[in-house]
């Protein structure tokens, strides 16, 4: 039987999209809202960093957690059972955050949170990946990653508009349903129906850890990754604190710039698929991308970031530059076989975001507690630690662009 070929605007594209649209506007509202919400939930100005890092925290737990069950869950079950069974649990988590009272209540209501978004990009980044031919599917993901993107920027303007957290989290929760519905008409990767006619295994993390070269493609795969989360984790979350350190203002807002830098990375995101596609190469493309942000965090730290416009533009700049995670997932994608191949989408990305809390260790708790660092001088060496680890990965990353991704991974030992 001949499997239905399908565009880079088909449905399964486009609710692929929308959930990731739902998912970035759940992920990134907390950051948004912190200040107000904590406050909501009984903080005080002197507990609101360790009770603000405890809620992310469990957030990123979540995330950690979630992404290894829901990629096992998309070997073994199917990609379409991952993407309704992940927005049941975090539209849920949702509506409950509305109502939550206290620091430890949004705490748990953030990990359950967590555990449904962790698996919404991989599930449909697999999915987009085997339902579209190889010449299309790095347009087609980019286009998930780039509509899905301006989540965040729906989730600042609703809260500009309602200036109710509360609100903010139910309206996720009522997004959450309604993709519901459209998910009914989506088909499932006829990949993945044919390997779940056989006997092969299917989702078992553990085999990424079984074999001297896949588990070296995994590593690699996660480490290629890492400049996204430093951007938006260290350099675009804390604009506010390095803009005071750098030119002394005290009203720069880090949400305005989080809010600029993901509509830079939507764009990005958008454009490094066409990129791809022209290059007829990932690496060609990533190559490049990494180029600008290389750039973007030479003017970041530079004399040239004196002023808030200018520390918007650079976080816009950096933002753009880190508009490749849809490419980096896609290659985590077609990096591995159709039994392991949610396994791995859903969790490497995932492992990228868990890696922030590193990185911070590095950022807050080495340099600037342990070695009494400045901020700036923090800042400049974790990015050159971060971009050191990502170039000689990607040197190590194999080229995906033309490959068949209609294969299976076999359960060989380690050498």
């Amino acid at each position: 039987m001949t499997q239905k070929q399908y565009g880079v605007l088909s449905l399964p594209v486009i609710v692929a999209a929308l959930g990731y649209f739902v998912d970035i506007y759940d992920l990134l509202l907390f950051t948004i809202v912190k200040k107000e919400s904590m406050l909501g939930v009984g903080a005080t100005s002197a507990t609101m960093l360790v009770d603000s890092t405890k809620v992310i925290n469990w957030q990123m737990g979540g995330l950690l957690l979630g992404g290894i069950i829901w990629g096992i869950l998309g070997d073994r079950k199917g990609r379409l059972s991952v993407l309704f069974g992940s927005i049941v649990l975090y539209s849920v988590a949702n509506f409950f955050t509305g109502y939550v009272e206290t620091v430890n209540e949004y705490a748990a209501a953030r990990f359950a949170a967590g555990l449904g978004l962790a698996g919404e990009l991989g599930a449909g980044i697999t999915l987009v990946s085997e339902l579209l031919p190889k010449n299309k599917r790095g347009v087609g993901t980019s286009l998930v990653a780039g509509i899905g993107l301006f989540g965040c920027v729906a989730a600042y303007f609703t809260f500009e508009v309602t200036q109710d957290w509360r609100l903010c989290y139910k309206i996720g929760g009522v997004l959450g349903v309604l993709l519901l519905f459209l998910r009914i008409s989506v088909a499932e990767s006829g990949m993945y129906k044919q390997v779940k006619e056989t006997n092969v295994t299917r989702g078992n993390f553990f085999m990424f850890f079984n074999n001297g070269k896949r588990f070296r493609k995994y590593i690699l795969a996660i480490m290629i990754g890492l400049p996204t989360w430093y951007v938006i984790g260290i350099l675009v979350n804390q604009s506010d604190k390095f803009a005071f350190e750098m030119f002394g203002s005290k009203d720069l807002s880090s949400g305005r710039a989080i809010m600029f830098a993901y509509v830079a990375i939507a764009v990005g995101d958008i454009l490094i698929g066409f990129v791809s596609q022209y290059f007829k190469s990932r690496k060609k493309a990533l190559l490049l991308f990494y180029s600008m942000c290389i750039l973007g965090l030479v003017l970041f730290f530079s004399s040239v970031n004196n002023s808030e416009a200018r520390m918007y533009a650079i976080c816009a700049f950096l933002g753009f530059s880190t508009g490749f995670w849809a490419i980096f997932v896609t290659m985590g994608a077609e990096q591995f076989g159709t039994n392991l191949r949610a396994t791995a989408a859903t969790t490497i990305p995932n492992m990228v975001r868990g890696a922030l809390p590193l990185i911070n260790l590095l950022f807050l708790d080495l340099f600037q507690k342990s070695w009494n660092w400045d901020i700036i001088q923090s800042g400049i060496v974790t990015g050159t630690l971060v971009m050191a680890i990502t170039l000689i990965a990607f040197y190590f990353t194999e080229e995906t662009f033309h490959k068949d991704l209609n294969y299976v991974e076999t359960r060989e030992p380690l050498p």
